[in-house]
């Protein structure tokens, strides 16, 4: 019997994210790094109010980029080598998706270290859907998607493994 097609699973998006604090050559180094990786234009990420820790609003913290479609595909396949194709359940939230670090991006495949940028780590987080999740996404009212169409922690797990993925 043939599955239904629209109760598999994709990926929607990669986000890459490196934290820098306030220290603008970091967030400089931040941008080439991810732009050398992706091949994409970082987006720079401000603060949204002011901390405890005494960081104004609208202030630079961090350099993300979001790859989807193809781009992702071929992206999370690539971290998932520097990772020894090895993902720990706590990797995992209850939403379903993927959350990692990587210490150095000369882990990953086919990048080599540039003086001039340094040794920068980054968080990956993945973003996984079915078909039918951008009924979620429309204004005009605010869509429910069913319990059985939701993506938990369980569906990742036997995702992965379908990829040939251990979880620990």
């Amino acid at each position: 019997m043939k599955e239904n097609p629209m109760r598999q699973i994709r990926i929607e998006k990669v986000t890459l994210n490196i934290g820098c604090g306030d220290d603008k050559q970091k967030i400089e180094k931040a941008q080439k790094l991810l732009e050398k990786i992706t091949g994409s234009k970082p987006i720079i990420t401000k603060s949204r109010k002011r901390s405890t820790f005494g960081v104004a609003k609208g202030k630079p913290l961090g350099v993300k980029v979001t790859l989807r479609k193809k781009k992702a595909e071929e992206f999370f396949n690539s971290v998932l080598k520097s990772v020894n194709n090895i993902v720990k359940s706590s990797q995992i939230d209850n939403g379903g998706n993927i959350n990692f670090g990587i210490k150095e991006y000369i882990d990953l495949p086919n990048v080599k270290y540039s003086p001039e940028i340094g040794i920068l780590g980054m968080d990956v987080a993945v973003t996984l859907e079915r078909p039918g999740y951008r009924v979620k996404r429309r204004r005009i009212r605010k869509a429910i998607i069913g319990k059985k169409h939701k993506i938990y922690k369980e569906d990742t797990i036997n995702w992965l493994k379908q990829r040939g993925v251990t979880v620990e």
